[in-house]
């Protein structure tokens, strides 16, 4: 194998040629779901009894290559086909996982990648992936708690603003944490393995496995995408322990509320945490106010991070129909509003949203938020 003395890079046959391209497609094949069933994941167990089994088969000094070959080809078909129940879906599936590993397993080299990507890709990305959170709430607690401990409630707005980046920041983290320890164990183990091979060879296997954990750990980051800014205003309650409410029965809103809460005089008021009021601000027609009232619901506020389509009618429209948007101190659109006579009544502060809350339930803000350091200290 011989890598261009310029730049550093493989000649495309030269990886062709190397058997230890395959770690990578057999990486891929034990962990594809719809032709194969994802062998991988789904049976870890038995895919690291299959790789121990094939690993005392290569240490038989008696034994010659072909003999090795033809007994760990073997190993590797029974061991797939009775992981699963026959006359099963499952069981067909792997059947045809099975039949493909035998067809794509032509010699003793072949086995030896499959062995490198059981070993050093597939069951050490499945445990990695296990470490690695599913979704960002611990991390958006965690630092929003630290920061309202330290700060007090008038940095609330802090917490909601960045609440997406707290938890993005903490999960990116722990990927970051877990491939650097993964690949640092990689390149180890590949530098003490036994079987011959060249730099070229390790290169191959490096490559392999950063695509997959990336494809992998891509793969959660879809799953963990949306829905976390939601979070936000049950974090607040939950943290101060301020009470909350059900949704009013058979109020049906245009707008989605998060959370909704009583006031001491018995009205309602519902709360929408977004990042932008986009379109949704058209849907609300004049006919809600009259329901809203039947509902007792006093008012709907919205909790927007990002208000740069926050228009002057917008406001005023929504404004007037019992809706109040609760900005950042330091926006600009706030601060117009704040100060024009009738838009002033229709925005408010995301620092003051804590003690707005426990005027209107009529609760001691400062009890409150003493209690609240209390429990996050203990």
């Amino acid at each position: 194998m011989i890598e261009d003395a310029k730049t550093g890079h493989l000649e495309k046959e030269n990886i062709e040629a190397s058997s230890w391209d395959n770690v990578y497609w057999y990486a891929r094949m034990l962990v594809q779901t719809d032709q194969f069933g994802a062998f991988g994941t789904q049976k870890p167990k038995q895919l690291s009894e299959i790789a121990g089994s094939i690993e005392n088969i290569l240490s038989i000094n008696r034994m010659n290559t072909e003999e090795k070959y033809l007994v760990c080809k073997k190993i590797i078909k029974e061991g797939i086909l009775t992981a699963y129940k026959k006359d099963t879906k499952a069981y067909e599936k792997g059947e045809y996982f099975a039949d493909a590993m035998e067809h794509n397993t032509q010699s003793i080299s072949d086995i030896i990648a499959f062995l490198i990507a059981v070993r050093y890709i597939v069951l050490p990305t499945n445990e990695a992936m296990d470490r690695i959170p599913d979704d960002d709430k611990k991390y958006c607690k965690e630092t929003a708690g630290h920061i309202l401990s330290t700060l007090g409630p008038e940095k609330a707005d802090r917490v909601i603003l960045e609440w997406d980046n707290l938890g993005t920041r903490g999960c990116l983290t722990a990927e970051r944490n877990e491939i650097l320890n993964e690949f640092a164990k990689l390149r180890t183990n590949l530098t003490q393995m036994r079987f011959q091979h060249t730099a070229a060879d390790e290169n191959i296997v490096l490559t392999a496995f950063i695509q997959e954990f990336e494809r992998r750990v891509g793969q959660k980051r879809k799953r963990r995408a949306g829905g976390s800014l939601e979070d936000v205003t049950s974090f607040l309650f939950e943290y101060y322990s301020l009470p909350e409410c059900a949704k009013p029965e058979h109020f049906q809103a245009d707008m989605e509320v998060d959370k909704w809460f009583k006031c001491k005089d018995g009205w309602i008021i519902g709360i929408s945490c977004k990042r932008t009021l986009r379109e949704r601000w058209k849907q609300v027609s004049s006919a809600d106010i009259s329901s809203m009232a039947r509902h007792k619901i006093k008012a709907i506020w919205h909790l927007i991070t990002y208000d740069s389509d926050l228009s002057d009618d917008k406001i005023a429209s929504l404004g007037s129909q019992n809706h109040k948007f609760y900005l950042s101190n330091d926006s600009p659109i706030y601060q117009r509003a704040a100060s024009h006579p009738v838009m002033k009544n229709y925005v408010g502060s995301l620092s003051t949203i804590i003690r707005d809350i426990c005027t209107l339930q009529e609760n001691d803000f400062n009890k409150v938020v003493r209690e609240a350091q209390a429990r996050y200290t203990v």
